[in-house]
Order: structure tokens, then sequence, then C-alpha cells
């Protein structure tokens, strides 16, 4: 069965999930929305207008109008506009009347599909059936707006909250709706009803005889019953990492609960889940791992409903999308046109992580890894979050996914559009390393198929993304599902699924046994590796913890010990083939930060997050240093960032653009800096000649190299050689003795020294590290050949100093810009200038791909051009003075800019 259902469209389009994640239902009431027009009579459209924490929605009762959202942080003015008469001198009873600069159209014409967002001055009145609530009603909205218009997000938060809970204690549970004059009240509190991506607050009391919860909106109904004697099972569940969710089942092996309830404090979670196990049938320490493990070991139990029990215990909750329950993948043949259930080389090697399938991969992921400081991780990514859930899920849960991604659905080429694509993808991806989810185990088809006909987009190969697409030994999505519930219960599965629930639920889970089995993700992602309530800072613990439940949480730890085999006849061909492990394919290195759940190495991914430029947001910011930011470097598990600055200072922060520490070298500026390959030392340039090398994991200088008669403007790194470049027109390549994996100056030779006219003031190499590039005072562009130290091609290129120059991928061109203001484009082969704009202003610093470019400018903006065409497709307003460096992770979907301004801010692709 599918676990999440698309809402009936016939009853009511309004949906919890049309608001923002975090968001609240308050009340609704009755009214007309007015379009006035000078030359026509008002039109007036009757519906619900509904008053939320963090925007108002008006759901008009026709279904041809769309569902209209304003957020509240973009109302310029809410006001409550008095009787008065419209042109032909009819009158207007009172409303309430609100400007704003966004409106969002949703269901237009009863269609779930992306949301519409029309921006620009928009004045929208409404009239309320119920006329002296209008008043009421302007000055809760204009309390929520002040709310929504606090700059820390921790204030708003709070204000939101204590608007809340204002409301809560204003109000009571309505004995009223008791099924019994009889019934004997026991306990009421406040609570919140969850439901996936949506809380719901209201009130609970429990009797002798019900569970009730009335919600304090009267929606999705006015109250809720449970009859206690139908209660099967009572969990305590963790929600947002503390103990005080509670979920409600009346059967006993559905995955799908009756209803689920996070309370404001443990003590009242607690006093209800005891007063309901006394009216349990079966005792609620019978409901143990221990007991259900003993079942399923002696086949009382189907591996399915086993996962089922363990997902349940470990607090994972069809509810709860950052802990929904996992499965595990079983099969490993998607591409023969039978399904062999005998041969060993069909089914994964439940032994072993996904991240740990692919011997290359995964040796990859093991040297990152060595190199790394604690707390150190196999994987950046999660097996399961709430993204990957509804990447499965997205055909029955539109909404859900609408919800989850502010209005939109994912690229098409990153969906779930082929189960063999998915599944090459989790072996090979660099950062994909998800599991599945029940659904694949069940007799609920509907979510591998397009049955809503959603306008999901096109791919790029032109193909529209409707059905998944289904291994050759399937004739359809039932016989799909059935061979692979056949797979699950399978004797091979059945004889090491404990393997796996070593690895999820059990032993391998954490300490040495985890690093042992290569089972180590993010710290975060454990149960109890952060306190959040330690977090004083408001705007940092909402970060943090919205961080964690986005990534995706490991499991609650069942088994402390190896979890016994499964009482079966053994399988007939055990030994498994080296063939059905063997690696696929070469990947590319991992990217400087790759924490983000769907990103991939690849150039598909690539070109993505490029064609997605022009929506670069940021994220964050920071101003830590006293002058001009000078450069930028990242580890390559993106844990650290760190920058330089005409100060004179190295700072250290974490990827959440927290400060960590601050170095000085020296009295004079540092011009650069970058993080070498052991990802333990982080190289500095001054322009007191040398170049400072700092140790992370001592945190004090390690060394120092003096090579140079005047400043060093800049450095590149490749495989063990450092190049210098410097005022003093030379650039310096110095090798580090391989035997040696300490920086020490004794260790560096100097190889060569290219000479120059002037002074040089930008290098880089292209990206096999056999060209270098190097850009001067004078203008001159110089492409040298690495494995001789010749000039391989020189050109006049700029009528002044070169600021910053970058190879394309592909080594074929080489950009520049100047203090000319011009951008140029040089062939590599030929030495040709093949593109030359002259800029508004200055280009400083730039990142690009061959056919974009991303500038910072001399004013503050980020500059996006189109090459081919010579065009600005986007300005993007950024820092108050020039951006003076600028640092772009392998994917090109997070940017880190600094500039004159002494601010560093952290951007995101919005893709």
């Amino acid at each position: 069965m599918a676990f999440l259902k698309p809402r009936e469209r016939t009853k009511e389009r309004f949906s919890l999930l049309l608001l923002d994640l975090e968001e609240y239902f308050f009340e609704q009431h009755t009214a007309h929305h007015v379009v006035t027009s000078a030359s026509k009579k008002d039109k007036k459209v009757r519906g619900s207008f509904k008053v939320c924490s963090r925007s108002i929605i008006f759901d008009p009762e026709d279904f041809v109008e769309p569902v209209l959202k304003i957020p509240l942080r973009d109302c310029t003015n809410i006001e409550f506009v008095e009787r008065e008469t419209n042109p032909f001198n009819e009158p207007r009873p009172a409303a309430v009347c609100v400007s704003c600069e966004q409106v969002i159209f949703i269901k237009e014409v009863n269609v779930i599909e992306a949301y519409r967002n029309e921006r620009g001055s928009k004045k929208m009145t409404f009239q309320l059936e119920v006329q002296s609530k209008t008043e009421d009603v302007v000055q809760t909205l204009l309390q929520l707006h002040r709310a929504s218009c606090l700059e820390k997000l921790g204030d708003q938060t709070a204000m939101i909250a204590a608007n809340l809970q204002s409301r809560l204690a204003r109000s009571s549970f309505d004995k009223n709706c008791f099924q019994s004059v009889a019934e004997k009240p026991h306990m009421e509190c406040t609570v919140e009803m969850v439901t996936p991506l949506v809380s719901n607050p209201g009130h609970v009391c429990i009797t002798d005889e019900n569970l009730y919860f009335q919600p304090l909106n009267g929606y999705p109904e006015q109250v809720i019953q449970i009859k206690l004697q139908q209660v099967r099972r009572i969990y305590k569940r963790r929600h947002g990492l503390k103990p005080l969710g509670l979920e409600v089942f009346c059967t006993e092996n559905d995955l799908c609960s009756d209803i689920y309830l996070k309370f404001y404090n443990t003590a009242d979670r607690d006093e209800i889940y005891y007063y309901m196990a006394t009216f349990l049938e079966n005792h609620i320490t019978e409901h143990t791992a221990e007991s259900y493990m003993l079942q399923w070991q002696r086949g009382h139990l189907s591996n399915y409903q086993y996962l089922l029990h363990l997902n349940n215990l470990a607090d994972r909750s069809c509810n709860d999308l950052s802990q929904y329950p996992v499965f595990p993948w079983v099969i490993a043949d998607y591409c023969s046109s039978q399904l062999d259930l005998t041969n060993a080389a069909t089914f994964r090697d439940l032994s072993k992580p996904v991240g740990a399938l692919n011997k290359e991969r995964l040796d990859r992921l093991l040297a990152r890894y060595s190199g790394m400081p604690e707390p150190r991780f196999i994987y950046g990514s999660h097996y399961s979050s709430p993204g990957y859930v509804l990447f499965y899920l997205v055909r029955v849960a539109p909404e859900h996914m609408l919800c989850l991604q502010n209005g939109r659905y994912d690229h098409p080429d990153r969906m779930f559009n082929c189960i063999a694509e998915t599944w090459k993808n989790c072996l090979e991806g660099a950062t994909d390393f998800k599991e599945l989810i029940p659904e694949f185990y069940g007799s609920d088809s509907s979510f591998l198929e397009n049955r809503l006909n959603l306008d999901l987009g096109r791919r790029q190969n032109g193909s529209l993304v409707g059905d998944v697409s289904l291994p050759p030994w399937a004739s359809d999505a039932s016989d799909f599902l059935e061979k692979h519930k056949a797979a699950l219960e399978s004797p091979f599965v059945s004889e090491h699924l404990h393997e796996w629930i070593d690895l999820v639920f059990g032993f391998k889970q954490r300490g040495s046994e985890a690093e042992a089995a290569h089972n180590v993700f993010h710290p975060l992602t454990y149960e109890g590796n952060i306190d959040c309530d330690s977090i004083e800072d408001t705007d940092q613990r909402i970060a943090m913890l919205t961080q964690i439940l986005e990534f995706g949480q490991t499991p609650k730890q069942l088994f402390n010990s190896p979890h016994p085999q499964r009482i079966t006849a053994k399988f007939q061909s055990t030994r498994r083939s080296s063939s059905v492990t063997s690696p696929v394919g070469e990947l590319s290195p991992a990217s400087p930060c790759e924490d983000s759940s769907f990103e991939d190495l690849t150039d598909e991914s690539r070109k993505l997050a490029w064609a997605n430029m022009g929506s670069l947001k940021a994220s964050s910011s920071c101003r830590m240093h006293k002058e001009a930011v000078t450069g930028i470097a990242v580890t390559r598990d993106g844990a650290s960032l760190f920058s330089t600055s005409l100060d004179s200072t190295l700072k250290m922060f974490s990827k959440e653009m927290d400060f960590q520490r601050s170095m000085s070298f020296s009295n004079m500026p540092l011009s650069s800096c970058l993080v070498l390959a052991d990802g333990k030392t982080v190289a500095c340039s001054s322009w007191d000649n040398n170049v400072y090398f700092y140790s992370v994991p001592y945190g004090r200088r390690q060394d120092t190299l003096m090579g140079h008669d005047d400043a060093v403007s800049e450095m590149c790194w490749f495989e063990n050689r450092l190049y210098t470049a410097s005022w003093d027109s030379t650039v310096k390549v110095w090798q580090l003795d391989s035997n040696d994996s300490s920086v020490k100056r004794s260790r560096f030779d100097l190889l060569a020294e290219l000479e120059h006219d002037d002074g040089v003031n930008t290098v880089g190499l292209n990206a096999a590290g056999t060209l270098l590039g190097s850009g001067c005072k004078d203008g001159t562009l110089t492409i040298w050949d690495t494995s001789s130290f010749e000039v391989f091609q020189q050109v006049q290129c700029h009528t002044g100093n070169i600021h910053h120059l970058a190879f394309s991928p592909d080594s074929r061109h080489i950009l520049s810009v100047g203090s000319d203001s011009c951008m140029k484009m040089t062939d590599v082969q030929t030495g040709m200038v093949i593109s030359a704009v002259k800029t508004e202003e200055e280009q400083r610093c730039f990142c690009w791909d061959g056919s974009s470019a991303l500038c910072g400018g001399q004013s503050g903006d980020l500059i996006l051009w189109d090459l081919l065409s010579n065009t600005v497709t986007t300005k993007i307003p950024a820092h108050s003075g020039a951006v003076t460096a600028m640092w772009m992770n392998e994917l090109g979907n997070t940017v880190i800019t600094g500039g004159e301004d002494r601010q560093m801010f952290f951007w995101k692709v919005q893709s």
C-alpha cells in the first residue's frame, strides 16, 4: 500500500500542505474576495479566508478560481477599511485590505501543479461575512506580519509560538464532543497532531473510554476519536530530536498509524502513554525488539513484517519524513528479462551498506576519510531523508513534494524515472547512498504510475516524466511489486537479512564495528550526538535542527550484539560471484562540499546547476575580517572554510559559516589561500614575500616558504606541486617530496622559475594540471607547459592588470578579466582571443563552466554572463564593495564570495 495517499480532489482543495514548513493554520472565516474595477461592478468570489502564522490563504468555493496565498513577509500594508460605496453608489461592507508584493496561485483550474508566483504591487480586498470579526482579524494579521518581518528567524519563531500558546491557553477541549455523558476525563493538555510535513495544534483529552484530539482550527474535522479498547500498539517517539512524540496504532501489523501526537513536554506524553498502556490487550512489554526477533527467527513473522516492527521500534514513522521507515535494496539485477531468485548474483550484498557496494567508489571515500579531521565520516549524505522519500513518492504525494520544495517539483532528469537508473546511481553516484522505502514491498503500485496525470516536466531527451520505467523482468507495476516482495522473502534474503539489520539497527551502526564495516555517516545523523537545547543562539539552534531533520537521521540502535540468523533451509548457492559487486565505472573525485542529499558529480548535474545559476540566493553571511577578503578555500569534505584578508589574518569557519579560529602570520596582508591535498594543511601567500603553512589539526603555523623577492600574489596546487606567483615577475614551481606527507620547507624542491616581464598577479591550472596560465600587471597572458616549463602561448590580452584567469573544464579556452574592464576568452591551442567584452565595470573574479561565467564586479554585484551571446542574463545584489574572492564547489551549486566590504556570503543555487 502507499502510505502517503493523495487527497480526494472532489471535496476540498485546501490542505495544510499549502502552508510553509513549520507554519500553523490558526483560524478561518467565510469571506468574499472583492475584485474592484473603475469601469465595472465589483466581482465577488466567495470562499474561505484563512489566517496562518506566515501567510493569508483564500480558498474559493468555485474550483475554477485558484487558491490564493499571500506571504505576510511580502505584505506592505494590512488595514481595516470601513463601510463605503463603490463608484456605482452601492454599499461596500467593511473589509480587510491587503497590499502586497507577491501572490502565489495554487491549484489553478483545480489541478495539482507547480505554484505560480506573481510579483508586483497588488491590493486585495476581502469582506468577511461576519462583519464584527473584521477588525479583530486585521489586528491578528498585523501582529503576525510584525513577526514575519523580524530580522532573526529565532525572533520570528518565538513571536509566532507565543501567539500560538496564547490561543491554546484561551481555549480548552469541548467536552460536548464526548461520545457518552458517562465518560470520565482523565487528562487534558495541548498538543500538535503530526502528519507528513505538517503539525496541527489543538487539545488532547483522554477519558476512560476514548482518546480525543480537537484541532484549534477545526481542520480537518472538529474532533478525532480513538476508542481505547481498539488500540493495539503505542510507541513513544522522538520528534525534532526531543522525546515528545506518541504514535497510536489500532492494527497489529500496519505501518500507518491512527494518530501521531507531539506534546509540549515529556511528562504529559508519558502520563498519557502509561494510561493508554493499561488498556492494551497485549501488554506493552511484549512489543520489544527481542520478542519480534524471536517470532521472525522462527518464521512467525515475514521479513517484511519484521522490518516494519523494527522500524517502528527505532522511531521510524510514516508521519515523520525525516525518520521514514527504511527498507533495503535486495535485488541487484534490473537488466535481465527473467528474475532468477535461485542465483546469488541476482541479489545485493546485504552485509555492506550501499556506499560500500562499489569498491572503486569506496576506495575514494576511504582515502578522503583517512585525511579528514575529527569528527570524521565516510558518507556525506544519508540513506534516508525527506527528499529521498518524496523522490520515490512524488506521483502519489505531489502536494508533499510541492510543500517541501517551495511550490516546485524537482528537475525532470533528477526525478524517479527508472528503477534501473536509480539503482545504478546508488552504486556509482558520489553522494547517492539511499536505500528503499516500504512501498517497494507492498501491494499498491500507484507510486510507480502517474495516475494523477501530473505535469512533472520533460527530460532533456525530450520524453515526458510519466510512469516509472520498470526492469525487463516485470510486465507491469503490480508484477514488479509481486516479484520484488518475493525477492525480499526469498531464502537468500532470509539467510542474509540479519547482516543488513546489524548495519541499520544493530551493533555495526556505531563505533569501531561501524568503522570496520565502512558504515560511518555524518555525526549529526546519530541520536544524541548533539544537544540542540545547549545552543544558546536561537537562530543557530533552529538552523542546526533544520539541517539535521532535512539531512536524515539514523534509526535508534536496537541491538548491541550480532543479530542471529533466521532459521531457514540453506540457500543452494551461498557463495557470491565476484562480479556482483564489481566496480561500475570511474567517478570524478569527491567535491569539496557534498552534503546535499541529491548531488552527484557528473557533467549532467553541473549543467543543471549552471542552468539555474540565476536563482542563486544567499543562505548566510558573516563579517569577521577588518579589511577586504582576498582568498577563500574549502576542505574536500566541506567541513571547514578558510579566508584570507588584507588585514593579515587567516580565518577558519565551519560549513555553517560559524567562526572557529583566527591566525596571523605577519603584519603584512595575506593575498590568497588554498587547502593542500592532505586536507590538514592550509597554505597562505603573503605580501611579505612568503608562503605560510598552517596545520589545521594542531592549530598553528607549521612552516614558512621564503621563495620570492616581492609579494606573493596567488598560488595553485596539483599533485604535490605548488605554483607561487609574485610581483617579482616570476612564477616558481615547487615539488613536495612524495615520500613525506608533512609540509616542511626543506622538503620543497624548486623545480622551475618562470620569468615574466612584469609582476604576476594571478595563476591557474587546467583540470589535468598539464597547463599553467599566468596573468601579469601589464596585461600579458602566458600559457605554460607544466611538463617542460616552456611557454606554450603568450598573448597581450589586456591593457592593464589581469585580475583573474581560469581554464574552461575542457582546457580548450582560458577566460580572463582585467582592470581595463574587459573580459576575454582566449583559444589555448592557437592563442587567439576569440571573444572580448567591454563590461560596465571591472570584473574582479569569476567562476565559469565554458559557456557561462559568474563574475564578481567592482560594485559588489554578482553578474551572470552568457558567453555565447556576450550578454548579462542575471545581476544579483551581493556586497557593498567590490567582490574580491570567489569559490565554487565542483557541482556548481554552492558559491562563497568575499568582498572589500569585509563580508563573506554563502550562496546556494535554488534548483
